[in-house]
């Protein structure tokens, strides 16, 4: 049973998380949503509904998204607030049972120039898939401004083209990677084709946030028309038998974005980075700064807040929007 100080400071380190989440990743990003989260960090009563869940499914990006599909967008903090208490169990219900997927197929423009870096073709392992977006990396088009633009491995109508501003040492490839398979692993895959799972992928691209959701529906209609395969198993799970299926005379390539908060302490996402490389892979990590223990590699570069560690190998390569917008390879 908690007692009363363990409440009082795992309602503080909530309002903190709301906090930072409003002033850190939504400003500038999500007026609406920066308003909403600080709205929660300010409300001692929705704080503590929030503390009787789980850990995990107390974020805030969980907690928006579920509100937004059961009651819709709300248009302030106000109603935001009015809608949870009133159909609370209902949304508690969404929290508990999904997670947020955020299959941003738009990160595979800030993955592509190190993919082009190794030998091809590649065999990729995507942990943590959702839909399989973002194994489709040669599906798509991309647009690195002046001039340095690389078109899809096969024409599609309709084919989405990521925007991502790329520093000068960036390595912009002159043509796409050669991928001869790929397949993901998730805790629980989504099917493109499916509209309810993809409404709640729509529903986790927060609001004001450009072409985000017409991107989205361009990749699903890429997945829909060549189906990755993502086999429902525990990110930790499946690798290796995946891995097993590989061709041979390609690059094994295991590649994840914001996934290893999933797993609870650094020593496992240590285990977990050396059993990806104890399996002959190539390891792609591209999580939040600090997720993953700091490496030898130093640099003398600003950090901007919120960006992700692109690296290989443990590696540090890159600084990368979460979003898959900039790049700024170190």
């Amino acid at each position: 049973m908690r007692n009363a100080s363990s409440i009082a400071e795992e309602l503080d380190d909530l309002r903190a998380w709301y906090a930072g989440f409003a002033d850190r990743e939504a400003a500038g990003r999500s007026p609406l949503y920066a308003e909403l989260a600080r709205g929660v960090a300010n409300d001692e009563e929705l704080l503590r509904m929030l503390c009787g869940l789980p850990a995990p499914k107390r974020q805030p990006n969980l907690l928006l998204a579920a509100v937004r599909h059961v009651c819709g967008l709300a248009d302030g903090w106000p109603q935001f607030r009015a809608w949870y208490f009133a159909h609370h169990d209902e949304i508690t219900a969404v929290m508990m049972a999904r997670r947020t997927q955020t299959n941003e197929p738009a990160r595979c423009a800030t993955l592509l120039p190190l993919l082009a870096q190794l030998p091809q073709p590649l065999a990729l392992v995507e942990v943590g898939a959702a839909a399989g977006l973002c194994l489709l990396v040669d599906y798509y088009g991309y647009d690195y401004g002046e001039g340095r633009t690389i078109p899809p491995v096969i024409p599609t109508p309709g084919a989405p083209v990521f925007a991502c501003v790329a520093n000068p040492l960036t390595p912009i490839p002159s043509k796409p990677v050669t991928v001869s398979w790929r397949a993901g692993v998730d805790l629980n895959p989504i099917e493109p084709s499916d509209p309810e799972q993809t409404r709640w992928l729509k529903t986790l691209i927060w609001p004001g946030e450009g072409r985000r959701s017409q991107m989205l529906d361009s990749a699903l209609s890429i997945a829909r028309r060549h189906p990755p395969r993502v086999t429902q198993a525990d990110l930790r799970d499946g690798i290796a038998e995946l891995a097993s299926e590989a061709p041979r005379d390609a690059t094994l390539v295991v590649f994840h974005t914001a996934v290893l908060n999933y797993l609870g302490t650094p020593q496992e996402r240590e285990d977990f980075g050396d059993h990806v490389q104890s399996i002959g892979a190539r390891w792609i990590s591209n999580e939040g700064y600090g997720v993953l223990s700091p490496t030898t590699r130093e640099t003398d570069q600003a950090w901007p807040a919120n960006a992700f560690v692109l690296s290989l190998d443990r590696q540090p390569i890159a600084q990368t929007d979460p979003h898959g917008t900039w790049i700024n390879w170190l």
